[in-house]
Order: structure tokens, then sequence, then C-alpha cells
């Protein structure tokens, strides 16, 4: 599927990343220009491209943005999109969108995050911890050297990655001469390390992993010049430890800073002079602040761009006032031009949008149809990439601009308008998607079940009759934060319940507390405690869809997931056997303690002040309680979810006499990416719950 897009200026011309076909990895740059596409950087044409290894900070880069495929699998431009960088194989390549072919740019040493500078002159990027610029000649400049193997300049650090997002570690200035650049010391930070048990002369990998109630890394920023000087940027770092977010736009730099506790966030201004900060805007919540994408944000006029919760509603703010109406959750501010605000939000939980908003003119919907979409802005043109029921689809409209009244479709033309101010026959360019087409087509009855209204989607085999017999029921949810089963969308999870229900099983997932784009308080009902409401919405969404649908026989209950889903799986059978016969849990974080420090202190606090959160919410010390069959399935090279979640919760279950099963994957990290693997995976937990479904049939 067609991805990483950007916008010229004029919005004239769209680059974007794409493999030629749905089994081939290797990602290619393209233009699209003129309803013409355009190939930019063909990695395969590249002399040496493919020669030495992808450096260590890459590879974790792109494992922590879950980057399965290869060759060109990000870029960066200069402000007038001319210049393209991108890294291969750690070497520095660039292009000319207006012609010729890529050219390689000499460098210091293995190239990570190549990024040009606004006027195209030079090119920034990290080696080695280092942080370097270079011009088109090979000239190059080492602005920042890394003081010692635990320090790193311009690099995102582990806990910024996975669970804030920020996948950046520096940002030029407009002027093309500064930039504002992040040290990273992981020197307080407990190592981890990991093994390849399948190879032992192979030696383990150390790692810095911040577990739960442990040291962060120390994170600093520095304003560093192309002559050399360096700038340190003040602020409290005693009290608010966390780096959210940072930039540079017309106005200066400026960056999002938030307590241990995550319930602060400040938005502050830099002197890029002196280094010094001013609180621009504090967020507070009793809870925790949830991180927005694209947030902070400024107008060209300087208004700050930011969320605000209050009550059930995330709501979109520019200088201080909200721009949505209640109802309407902000999912991420998508792009910033002029005062227009181009961002993603939620009417319907189970759909994501494209909205709009422009001074004196208010907030539209700019893609249609049910499905989730993002896009990006510029020049009077939107890239909207969505999932629809019927797939992947982008589409590039250009438009008349909201002064019209038209909207944002791409021209005049008759007809009506639909919601978004669009004519309904306005012809949309699309650039084609090359995805593979599923084996399956799911086939979801989207609910409402329970008292909460759960959001669910029922799927049965292609091949069922309704009234011809009992099917075993199989709940597949992820039921946690940030992610979600449910939606009008043909995605992976869809597809693969469908390939379940195609197996003989009623198949239900189900969005409960915690899952997002149900607002606020939907979000944060899980507060202190990630088991208990997670868990008791899928026995009521069970119990609603079993009283409505004869066909489903709760006698036989089965339950899989993965990573939160895998911790609910197995949670379900240790708590309520009565309720579920048997699961599957895959990369189940077990021991809360062991997670990392913001993603699980934001829900469960630090463990030292609330010991008895992590206690409710751990699979760990309640392995006595197992009477159905479970099969606990993990790869061993995971550096998000140890192996040692399994690992010590199988050891726990066998010395309290409770058989189980457990299947490691040598070299696998969190998601398996292997296609082999992961169609394997598929037959294997299929014959594991049908034959333990079985069994108590034959109990029975």
């Amino acid at each position: 599927m067609p991805r990483h897009f950007t916008l010229s200026p004029d919005g004239s011309r769209v680059l974007f990343v794409r493999t030629v076909s749905g089994t081939d990895p290797v990602g290619r740059l393209w233009q699209y220009e003129g309803g013409t596409e355009r190939l930019l950087a063909d990695p395969a044409l590249l002399v040496g491209s493919g020669s030495g290894a992808v450096p260590e900070e890459e590879r974790l880069r792109r494992e922590r943005a879950r980057e399965r495929s290869v060759g060109v699998v990000s870029y960066a431009t200069d402000s007038a999109t001319r210049l393209v960088a991108f890294a291969l194989s750690g070497a520095l390549w660039a292009v000319h969108t207006d012609g010729g072919a890529p050219f390689s740019v000499a460098a210091a040493g293995p190239v990570v995050d190549p990024r040009p500078s606004p006027d195209g002159r030079h090119i920034a990027y990290v080696s080695r911890r280092c942080f370097h610029v270079v011009d088109l000649t090979g000239a190059d400049r080492r602005l920042a050297a890394a003081e010692g193997p635990d320090i790193s300049y311009g690099l995102a650090e582990y806990v910024a990655a996975e669970s804030m997002h920020r996948m950046r570690g520096y940002w030029w200035a407009p002027d093309s001469r500064h930039v504002l650049v992040a040290r990273v010391d992981t020197g307080p930070v407990e190592r981890r390390y990991i093994a390849d048990p399948a190879d032992p002369t192979k030696p383990p990998r150390a790692i810095p992993y911040p577990a739960a109630g442990t040291p962060n890394a120390e994170v600093t920023l520095q304003i560093l010049s192309l002559e050399g000087e360096r700038v340190d940027v003040e602020w409290d770092r005693t009290a608010y430890e966390y780096l959210v977010d940072a930039g540079w736009d017309a106005h200066g730099p400026y960056l999002a800073v938030q307590s241990r506790d995550q319930r602060i966030l400040r938005t502050l201004s830099v002197d890029p002079a002196t280094g010094a900060t001013t609180v621009l805007h504090e967020r507070t919540d009793p809870a925790w602040v949830e991180l927005v994408g694209g947030t902070p944000a400024r107008t060209a006029s300087g208004a700050l761009v930011l969320p605000e919760d209050d009550g059930d509603t995330r709501y979109l703010t520019v200088g201080g006032h909200r721009v949505t109406p209640e109802g309407l959750q902000l999912r991420a501010v998508l792009g910033v031009e002029g005062e227009r605000v181009l961002f993603s939000a939620s009417e319907d939980p189970l759909e994501t949008h494209v909205w709009s908003h422009d001074p004196g003119h208010g907030c539209r919907r700019l893609s249609r149809g049910p499905g989730r979409y993002t896009g990006v802005g510029r020049g009077g043109t939107v890239v909207l990439t969505g999932v629809t029921p019927r797939g992947d689809e982008v589409g590039v409209l250009r438009g008349p601009g909201p002064d019209t009244g038209t909207g944002a479709g791409t021209g005049a033309g008759a007809g009506t308008e639909d919601e978004t101010g669009t004519p309904d026959d306005a012809p949309r360019q699309v650039i084609a998607s090359l995805a593979e087409e599923p084996s399956v087509t799911p086939r979801p009855r989207h609910l409402r079940l329970g008292e909460r209204q759960l959001h669910g989607a029922l799927f049965l085999p292609s091949w069922h009759e309704e009234g011809a017999g009992k099917l075993p029921v199989l709940l597949d949810p992820y039921g946690g934060p940030g992610g979600q089963q449910v939606g009008r969308s043909r995605e992976w999870p869809s597809c693969v319940s469908q390939w379940f229900a195609e197996q003989g099983f009623a198949v239900l997932a189900v969005d409960g507390r915690g899952t997002p784009n149900r607002g606020p308080a939907w979000e944060k009902a899980i507060f202190g405690d990630q088991l208990t409401p997670a868990l008791e919405d899928q026995v009521d969404a069970l119990r609603a869809a079993g009283a409505r649908f004869d066909d489903l026989d709760l006698t036989r209950v089965a339950i899989r997931g993965w990573s939160f889903g895998g911790f609910l799986a197995a949670a379900a059978v240790l708590h309520l056997p009565e309720v579920f016969h048997a699961a599957v849990a895959g990369a189940p974080p077990t021991d809360q303690r062991l997670y990392d420090t913001h993603w699980k202190e934001r829900y469960l606090g630090h463990p030292e002040e609330h010991p008895e959160n992590y206690v409710r919410s751990s699979l760990a010390g309640h392995g006595h309680l197992l009477r159905r069959p479970l099969l606990l399935i993990h790869g061993l090279a995971d550096d998000n979810v140890a192996a040692a979640h399994t690992l010590r919760f199988s050891a726990e279950l066998l010395a309290a006499g409770k058989p189980h099963s457990v299947l490691p994957l040598p070299g696998t990290t969190h998601l398996p990416a292997d296609d082999t693997v992961n169609a394997q995976l598929l037959h294997f937990q299929r014959d594991f719950l049908l034959d333990s479904l079985a069994a108590r049939i034959d109990e029975g």
C-alpha cells in the first residue's frame, strides 16, 4: 500500500513509498504528478545500495516502527520537496525530484535518519551515535560527538519511540543554519540482554530498557549551528523528565515536556540565543495527560494547536478556543498550513475521518464513506489514505479551497454535495494500492452489546446456515489502550478473525473500556486496574451475543490474543474458567513490573507508590488458578514484551503443577515478520483450540 506521503508546496506533486506487489518487500520511492507516477529511486538499480549491514540504530528504529519492508523505508525532503534523502544499508543517497538519477553522498559512516536542510543545501544524519551535517559535495562536519558508549545525539530513546510515538531526535531550523538536537544518556537505564538460544555461539545483545519504577534515560536538548556553536536548552528536567516532542517553526523552537507521573504536560517556547524556555501552555489530568500525535503545533499567526479533554470529548483547540463540537473525538493533528489545521477525528468509534478547520469556515469532513482514514495536506491538495470495508484506497484531492464553500474536492462540478461539501460526482485522482487481496473476505456483523453498548463484530463461517447447529465461540480481542479490533474497515485483524471463523468458530471481537475513540472517560476507566474492566467487558459482550444468537455455543468458548490481547486471553482462563475453556496467549505481559516506564506507569502509577495496581493487573502470582488448556507463544528476541514474561510465568505454572503448553519462536521479535511462521502459527493455534474444545465435549 502507498505510504509516507509528502506534498510539494504548491500541492502539484506527491512523493510516496510503495513496493511493486504485496509479496515484494522492497520499498521504492515514487512521485505522482498530473495523474502520472514516476519512479524516483529503485534500490535494485542503485550500485552498492545492498552492500553492508543495516546500522544497529536503524534496525532498532525499524523494529520500533514495526517496519517489515526493506529498501527505501523512509525518506525526508527539503521544504521545496526538490531534494530527497534516504539511507540504504547504511549508505546515504539523494535524488532531485525534477529529474536525474539518484546519487550517493559521501558520509562519515553508517547513516541513520538523514534529513535535508530546508534550503536543500545540506543533509543531517546520525552515524555511530554522533550527529553530522554534510553538503552535497561530501564536505562533512561532525557537530556533536558521543562522549561515551551510553551517549547518542539525534536519536529517539526507547520510551520515546515505543510509548510516545516520537521517532525523531533532531529538528532543522527554518534558516537551515541551526538544528535542535536531542542528547540521550542511557547510562542510568537498566540493561537487558537478549540472546539467541538457537545459536549458543552468538553473544547476547544488551539493550537499555527502563522497566516500570526504574530510571529513565537522561534526555537534553542542544541548539547546534553549522559553525559549531552550541546552546543548551534549559527546563526543569527534574520535574519534567520526558521530552514528548519538539519542533522549530517560523516562531522559533518549541517542545513539549511531561512529568514522570504524566499528569502534567507543558508546551515550552525556546529562546534560540540563550536556550531559556517559557511556558506557553500547561495541560493537567488527575489520571494522565493523553498524548495526541502532531501536537503541539502552531499556525502561521502563532496560535497554539492543542488537544483538550473535557467530560467525555477530546477537543481540538486553536489559540485556546475549542473548534470541534462535543462528541467528535480528536485522534491526531495531521498538519498545519497557514491558519488551516488538518486533523483526524471520530464521530463514530468504528470510523476515523480526516477533517479540516479554517477560521471563518469551521470544521469540514474531507473523507467520504466508511473506513479509517488519515492524510496530509499542502498547497490546496489533500492526500487521503484509508482502509475501507473494500480494502485500501488512496485519493488525491485538489480543489478551489475553503473560500469557495465547496470543501476540499477536486474541482467544481454539477451534482449534489455530501456532508463534506464536496460534489458527489467530483472526480478524485487515485494512487494505486498494489496490496494483495486477502484469502478470505471479512463478513462482520457489527453489534452493540450489553449495558455499556460495547462495540463488537461477529464473524460466522461463510458456509454456516443459521439454525443448522451450534458453533464453538472464539473471542479475538486486543482490548487494551491504543488499539481497536472493531471497525468499518478491512484491516488485518478482521481478516484473521474471518479466517478463524472459516475453521468452524463463531468469532467475536470486542473493544472494551480502555480502547480509543470513545472519549477520555472511556479510555481512563482502566486507570489503576488494567485487568478487571477489560475482562468484564469481554464477558458481558460474550453473554449478550450468546443471548442474541442461538448458534453460539457458550459451553465451548475459547479466547486468543497477542500482546495485551494475549494478557487478556491468559487472564480469562485463570480468573473465569467457568466462562472460558481454552486460551492462546501470544507475547503476553504477565508481570506488569517488567514493562517500560512511560507506558505502564501511565495506567498503573509508579510501582513503589501503587504496588497494589501491579499485583491486581498481573498474571504473575495467579498461576495456581489455571484449570483450562493454555498455549503461551513468545518470540525469544522480543525487546518490547520480553520473553521473560512467558518463561517466568511458565515456571510458576510448573511449580503449581498446572499443565500448559509453550511455543518459543527463536529469532522472532514482538510481532512475527516471517510469512511462513505466521501461516503456521494460525494453523497451530486453530488445532490447539479445536482439540481443547473437543476434549471438553469428551469430558462432558
